[in-house]
């Protein structure tokens, strides 16, 4: 088994000899949809245009049924029994994406207009919904005897999701935002689903509860690493490579990770951007140019280099503990170190 750190479609899981399978499957569990939201739900994955041409657009890196797999193949597991896990935390995944790209205006995602912007608010917002659905149906329907357990993870991290995502809008009307806030909304809407795969990899395993500690304690971590990875791109990202303007993030005034510790580092660039971001009118390509140094004067760069450091040494230490296949943990800890190699 190889990892490629390249781009891949939409549902490439970036496992060689996963890839296919894991595609199949997915495009499977989507093409059992109403063909309303089918549609809708296979354009933006990719696979075909508007009108439903056939199309190979670029559909993420699946990090998230990637970890499931090689979290299950660490503990034993057959690729059939993890399978089921991976298209469900890709499925679940997606449904946080289009609700977010509703929820945050955003009109591009992946190089192509996003789904309510080319369908409408509704139809994606019910796309999303019927996308998480299908997650837990396809989890449900395993039988296995960790079926259940799986099911309370998948939950109890869709639960914690949602509750990030609320923080993280609720921030958007607070010019107050600590650190530790921002730090807790990370851990809920994006380290938590990564967790959850890890612990569903090693739950089809049938693992014990160390392993299951262990690699839900790695995903946790890398979970948070890949956010600040996330946010760099946001504001220094090429468009040619996040599928989003420049700046994105300014231009949308989000309280990221490296935003919100600049403004609470108490030097004149915090007051500066602090400024900036209270502007009722929109932002010039100028002013986010002008933002993007403000953050980076301020030190909210360099320490969120610095977190992405730290939470990969945290991750390695819980995958330390995990006495599992060798090839897999070895591409365990290949994989977060690729995720988090995307600042520009």
């Amino acid at each position: 088994m190889t990892l490629s750190t390249s781009p891949s479609n939409a549902g490439d899981a970036p496992v060689a000899d996963t890839r296919e399978p894991f595609r199949a499957a997915l495009r499977a569990a989507v093409e059992s949809l109403p063909e309303s939201i089918r549609h809708i739900a296979g354009y933006h994955f990719g696979w075909w245009d508007p009108h439903g041409r056939p199309e190979c657009a670029d559909g993420g890196k699946a990090l998230r049924p990637t970890l499931v797999l090689l979290a299950g193949k660490a503990v034993g597991a057959e690729i059939s029994q993890t399978m089921p896990a991976a298209v469900a935390v890709e499925l679940v995944h997606n449904f946080s994406l289009l609700h977010d790209d509703v929820m945050d205006r955003d009109t591009t995602r992946r190089h192509r207009a996003t789904a309510w912007h080319q369908f409408g608010i509704g139809p994606a917002i019910l796309a999303g919904d019927a996308l998480v659905t299908l997650g837990f149906a396809g989890l449900a329907a395993t039988g296995g005897r960790n079926a259940d357990a799986a099911t309370r993870v998948l939950s109890a991290a869709v639960l914690s999701l949602v509750e990030g995502q609320t923080a993280d809008m609720a921030f958007e009307q607070r010019s107050d935002v600590s650190v530790e806030e921002c730090v807790s909304m990370v851990d809920r809407k994006t380290g938590a689903l990564f967790g959850c795969s890890g612990a569903l990899g090693a739950l089809a395993g049938a693992a014990g509860p160390g392993a299951i500690a262990g690699l839900q304690g790695f995903g946790n971590a890398l979970g948070r690493a890949f956010q600040h990875a996330d946010d760099l791109l946001g504001i220094w990202g090429d468009p040619a490579v996040t599928g989003k303007p420049a700046h994105s993030d300014l231009r949308n005034r989000k309280k990221s990770l490296p935003v919100v510790w600049a403004l609470r580092s108490a030097t004149p660039e915090a007051k500066a951007l602090a400024e900036m971001y209270s502007r009722a009118e929109e932002l010039s390509d100028a002013d986010l140019v002008h933002a993007a140094e403000l953050v980076e004067s301020a030190g909210g760069r360099d320490w969120s280099r610095s977190q992405i450091d730290r939470l990969l040494a945290s991750a390695m230490l819980a995958l330390s503990g995990v006495r599992g296949e060798a090839t897999a943990v070895a591409e365990l800890a290949n994989l977060a170190a690729s995720a988090t190699r995307r600042d520009s």
